[in-house]
């Protein structure tokens, strides 16, 4: 029998998604440890720190992406609406369908921009109006004046920054709760990066989204909430391990943080 993952319409401020003392391995190595963390909904969290420290990893485990990677493991816990996302009887599939992903690399799918939105409701699914639906999905992540009027031709035919946008309609188009984002706008340039900037802020008035981003001004534009990672060294130098050094909101992270090691980071002095 499997679980369902109920959305939830508690208010805006309560617990969406809460990492509870969480350790995620790959194989014998432990990439990052003991992490709690309760992020709130309706809101934009961000993960930061230097590479390494396990932020994209927590991200992952968010809907079970690290579920794909041989050999990687979890203990703890993660909840969503109070529901164990590792639970026996959790559906991985479903998980990624209500906590969907934006990558790092737009990564469209070969089909017309159109089928792009299309496709993944379809086979959720969706028996609504088609067209009304594309055209919000992509409405909804600014990028429908763009394409409105080149729906049948591939999403490839689009610049790097719109096919971001695409990747993020085609993630709404199937109506999650959440929305994880891992390094949207590295490979973007300085203006695509403001326009998903823009976009992330319309989108949390109906989701909860995670981002995890290197770019300091990045995170302090968009964010409501951060969580700062950093990694240590494991006994005897086989690597390191990553660990939440502090969580809270984003203005005291930046203006006042309770730690020291927050205070370098954020100032620039290491990572």
């Amino acid at each position: 029998m499997t679980t369902t993952i109920k959305s939830s319409n508690e208010p805006s401020e309560d617990i969406c998604l809460s990492i509870q003392n969480t350790t995620i391995s790959y194989g014998s190595h432990e990439a990052v440890k003991n992490v709690y963390c309760d992020i709130p909904r309706g809101r934009v969290t961000a993960f930061i720190g230097p590479s390494g420290c396990g932020k994209s990893t927590v991200l992952r485990a968010l809907n079970r992406m690290n579920d794909l990677i041989e050999g990687c493991a979890l203990r703890g816990r993660v909840l969503f609406d109070g529901v164990d996302l590792y639970a026996p009887s959790v559906d991985p599939v479903e998980v990624r369908r209500r906590i969907g992903m934006v990558f790092q690399q737009p990564n469209p799918f070969p089909k017309s921009i159109y089928e792009n939105i299309a496709f993944g409701a379809r086979i959720n699914g969706y028996s609504g109006d088609m067209d009304e639906l594309v055209e919000r999905s992509l409405r909804q992540a600014a990028v429908w004046d763009e394409c409105k009027d080149k729906l049948n031709e591939s999403g490839y035919s689009l610049s790097g920054g719109q096919q971001q946008r695409l990747c993020i309609a085609r993630t709404i188009a199937i109506q999650p709760e959440v929305i994880l984002m891992d390094e949207p706008c590295s490979a973007l340039d300085p203006i695509s990066t403001l326009k998903i900037e823009e976009t992330m802020h319309e989108l949390k008035k109906s989701f909860t989204i995670v981002i995890v981003t290197h770019n300091m001004q990045q995170a302090l534009r968009v964010s409501d909430m951060t969580a700062f990672f950093n990694a240590e060294e494991v006994e005897g130098g086989s690597g390191k391990v990553g660990y939440l050094v502090e969580f809270s909101e984003t203005e005291k992270i930046f203006n006042s943080p309770s730690q020291q090691t927050t205070q370098d980071y954020v100032s620039g002095r290491f990572g």
